[in-house]
C-alpha cells in the first residue's frame, strides 16, 4: 500500500546544477524527523511503496520523478501558480 508523505524539508549539495542539488528530502512522520536520500525516495516511488507533497497555500502540490537530459533522475514538484521549484524553496533539513 502506498503512503504519502509532505516533504517539509531538503538538504542541497554545493552543486550549480538544480537537477543535482537535492541530496535529501525530510519531514515529520508521527512527531518524530525522517530523512531519506534523493535516491532512496525515487526508488520508493518507483516501487509504489511512497507518494510524496509539499505544502502551499494550503494545498499539495505533489512531488514527481523527473529525467535531466543526461538520464539522471531527479525530484520535482508539478508545476503550481506560486512557484517554479517547491523543493530548492523548502529549509535545510536538520542533520
Amino acid at each position: 500500500m502506498t503512503t504519502s508523505h509532505e516533504i517539509k524539508c531538503i538538504n542541497k549539495s554545493d552543486r550549480d546544477n538544480a537537477h543535482e542539488r537535492i541530496m535529501y528530502i525530510g519531514g515529520i512522520n508521527n512527531g518524530k524527523n525522517w530523512r531519506l536520500s534523493q535516491q532512496v525516495a525515487i526508488q520508493g516511488i518507483e516501487k509504489g511503496d511512497w507518494n510524496f507533497y509539499v505544502s502551499r497555500g494550503g494545498q499539495r502540490v505533489r512531488v514527481l520523478i523527473a529525467t535531466s537530459r543526461y538520464g539522471n533522475k531527479y525530484l520535482k514538484t508539478e508545476i503550481d501558480n506560486e512557484m517554479t521549484n517547491n523543493l530548492l524553496s523548502l529549509p535545510e533539513c536538520p542533520t
